[in-house]
């Protein structure tokens, strides 16, 4: 029987556009523009601009791919480390179970097919194939959300490490390396892959500006375990079936279900309808509290000024440093702090670089807001998740004027839920891509490239495509 490792690299190396369903086509291409658009608003954040910088340091001397919003070309290594960590600048990047996922096995794709001259297809089929894997890989291993006996139950050990495996997948799919050769670079993969350090960020606050794993780092190994198998390395075939010695045991997952990684691989895709965008600038858990509140504070017409007190219902989880943090040192503190993301929303900025603005997250108003919110687990919590796996109950109770104004959501926006408002549309996706562009583009010049990127698959060759992310303007001062 063939190993696991050796049957993702007959899917690898076999699928073809024609294969694809359509919504597998349509949400490569959705994710492809969102990324891409994340990494253009992350080039003022001290992640992206330490990406961009080391980015050029790693990727001189070179003229292969383009470093997004900066124009800088150098080598494909250096551009997938800085598109790795521009995309997640903002932490508003797609998420699909196990969570990020796109920064990680995008990158280094990007960088090779920009090299390469790809066509439009080849790039959405090294999309498909890299989040596919990604999400069969997260599937058989402990989940960030699990529920046991009733209770939500994280593990000890979690993260995106296992990305490791769509991202070097879909570069070997993109350098048009032989099966042989895919199944060395998968096997490499394992034993160079990084460790899972995501618990730890989650315990420890104020939390590293790395967040949950570095992503430059995760597309260099994509890289390094491709080329290393090419010049004749020998990978390890048996290290994702392996439950004692392998791949499980490295990474320090205590479930290990791997039918989920085969079972009906190139013929049922996991990963289409699970995608999940982002309407803001901050860790997804809060978002359904956001909508409902952003909706009660509108509908009454409600000015921060007048609000006296705020009490939230958040996911049951939360309840961890991270998340609990009230030191807002940098502007990556508030990506995750509960009050203060609270404060900030109420605000009612235009969700984006504004939300990550110094100007917005040390103003007296949002630190003074921050004082009047309190929260608790929604006590449903964990019937309506196990009910819905999409399910993120919320509940908000806004004190002001002396009255109390209640709104509740159980499904925030930006993926496919039994509401059929939660959808982002393609629009919006777009909306969201411009604004993130500005002011580097043009709206009318980032609208343009917007459109070239959801019709991806009639794209001959992406270099001049993936080449044109770079200022053309003067950003504001």
């Amino acid at each position: 029987m063939a190993t696991i490792i050796e049957t993702l690299a007959s899917f690898t190396s076999g699928i073809q556009f024609a294969d694809l369903p359509a919504d597998v086509v349509s949400e490569s291409k959705r994710v492809i523009l969102d990324s891409i658009g994340c990494a253009l608003g992350g080039t003022q954040e001290l992640k992206g601009r330490v990406g961009i910088e080391y980015g050029k340091i790693l990727g001189q001397p070179g003229n292969s791919a383009t470093i997004y919003g900066s124009g800088d070309r150098v080598s494909i290594f250096g551009a997938a480390f800085a598109n790795s960590e521009l995309i997640n600048a903002l932490d508003y990047d797609a998420i699909v179970p196990p969570g990020h996922v796109s920064p990680y096995v995008l990158p280094a794709a990007l960088a090779v097919a920009e090299d390469r001259g790809v066509n439009g297809k080849e790039l959405i089929i090294a999309c498909a194939i890299a989040h596919e894997l990604s999400f069969r890989i997260g599937r058989a291993m402990d989940y960030l959300r699990d529920i046991k006996n009733g209770k939500v139950e994280p593990p000890t050990v979690f993260g995106y490490a296992p990305t490791i495996f769509g991202a070097t997948a879909a570069v070997a799919r993109l350098r048009e390396l032989k099966e042989g050769v895919i199944a060395d670079a998968l096997g490499i993969a394992g034993v160079i892959s990084p460790v899972n350090p995501h618990m730890a960020f989650l315990e420890h606050a104020p939390t590293t500006t790395v967040k949950y794993l570095l992503g430059g780092h995760l597309a260099q190994t994509a890289l390094t375990a491709s080329f290393m198998a090419e010049l004749g390395h020998r990978g390890d075939p048996k290290i994702l079936d392996d439950r004692k010695f392998g791949y499980p045991r490295i990474i320090g997952t205590e479930r290990w279900e791997p039918a989920c990684i085969t079972e009906n691989i190139g013929k049922s895709w996991g990963f289409a309808p699970l995608m999940a965008y982002k309407p803001y600038p901050h860790c997804r858990n809060q978002h359904a509290l956001f909508g409902v509140m952003t909706q009660v504070l509108d509908e009454n017409d409600i000015k921060v000024e007048e609000i006296e007190g705020i009490h939230a219902w958040i996911e049951a989880f939360m309840d961890r440093p991270l998340w609990l943090n009230e030191e807002i040192t940098y502007p990556h503190d508030g990506q995750f702090s509960i009050t203060h993301g609270i404060a900030v929303a109420a605000h009612r900025a235009i969700p984006g670089k504004a939300w990550t603005d110094p100007k917005m997250v040390f103003s007296p108003s949002v630190m003074e807001l921050m004082k009047k919110v309190t929260h608790q687990p929604h006590p449903d919590y964990v019937r309506l998740r196990t009910e819905n796996s999409t399910s993120q109950p919320a509940r908000v109770e806004i004190k002001a004027r002396g009255k109390t104004f209640v709104g509740e959501r159980n499904f925030p926006k930006g993926l496919k839920t039994p509401d059929p408002t939660t959808f982002m549309t393609d629009e919006e996706l777009v909306a969201k891509f411009v604004e993130n562009a500005d002011p580097i583009m043009h709206q009318s010049a980032a609208r343009d490239l917007a459109e070239k990127l959801l019709n991806l698959d009639k794209i001959k060759d992406v270099r001049q495509l993936l080449s044109s992310m770079k200022p053309q303007r003067e950003k504001a001062a």
